[in-house]
This record gives C-alpha cells, sequence and structure tokens, in this order.
C-alpha cells in the first residue's frame, strides 16, 4: 500500500497539473470560453501598461499573456504525466509564476478577490514542493540512523 506522502503528492500534482493545464489553455485560446479569454486579454493590457519596461524590452501583452499560458499548459503536463525531478522543476517555474501573477495584481491594483486563487495555489505548490523534498530526504536519515544502532549494538556485544 502506498504511504500518505506519495498519495498526497500523486493527488497535489494531479489535480495542480490539471488546474494549470485548464488555465494555461484560457490564455492561450478562447476555445474553452470566450469571455475568460477575453477577460485574461484586458488583465494582460493592464499588466503590460503597469510595468513600461516590458515594452522597452518588446514584451507586448499578447506575447505575455502566451509565455505565461505555455509555461502553465507545458508545467502542467509535467505535473500531472511525467514522474521524478522534472515535476520538482514543473511545481518551482509554477511556483515562479504565481509569484509573477500576485505581483502583477498588487502592481495593478486588484482586489483581494481577483488574485486569491494565485494566492491559494501558490501555498499548494509550495506544499507539494515541501511534502516532495521531504520524502527525499528521509531515507537517508533512517539510513544514518539504522548505522547509529547497529554501531551501538556492536559495542554492546563487545563489552559483554
Amino acid at each position: 500500500m502506498a504511504s500518505p506522502r506519495t498519495v498526497t503528492i500523486v493527488a497535489l500534482s494531479i489535480a495542480l497539473g490539471l488546474f494549470f493545464v485548464f488555465m494555461g489553455t484560457i490564455k492561450l485560446t478562447p476555445r474553452l470560453s470566450k469571455d475568460a479569454y477575453n477577460e485574461m486579454k484586458r488583465a494582460y493590457k493592464n499588466y503590460a501598461k503597469a510595468l513600461p519596461g516590458l515594452k522597452k524590452m518588446g514584451v507586448s501583452s499578447i506575447l505575455l499573456r502566451k509565455i505565461i499560458g505555455t509555461l502553465e499548459v507545458t508545467c502542467g503536463i509535467v505535473l500531472t504525466l511525467v514522474p521524478g525531478r522534472p515535476k520538482d522543476v514543473a511545481n518551482f517555474l509554477l511556483l515562479l509564476v504565481m509569484l509573477a501573477v500576485l505581483f502583477f495584481h498588487q502592481l495593478v491594483g486588484d482586489p483581494l478577490k481577483r488574485y486569491a486563487h494565485a494566492l491559494v495555489f501558490g501555498i499548494l505548490l509550495t506544499c507539494r514542493l515541501l511534502i516532495a523534498r521531504q520524502t527525499e530526504e528521509r531515507p537517508e536519515k533512517d539510513e544514518s540512523r539504522d548505522g547509529q544502532v547497529n554501531a551501538q549494538e556492536k559495542s554492546k556485544m563487545k563489552v559483554s
């Protein structure tokens, strides 16, 4: 039977991955929801206006939206389907995207209800990453603990 940590990591990976595939797709195409797509276009125009440095670098609101949408879809697919270390990389990249989105919302002065989802999913991404990293570090501690116990048992045997 799978450990609770494994179940948690798998559940979070699939749920977060599917969410980001969905949200990234909304940023890239109006096929899922024309209203949500138009809202994303409007929001990214505001973000680009609030950051004049982007325009100087040649990054338009359209390019910014497409970059973030593509990153969300790609990382979402990796989180959902690809095993191993790439999930942690995708998780970290999505966490950076969420931080950027929070920054954009703060920059344009959006109310909390407009960016609460980014806050919640940023926290979930952080939890998934911490749980995933914790499970990798734990066996090393167990091995060192086993080694200490074996050494203590051997020293007790020598004394008696």
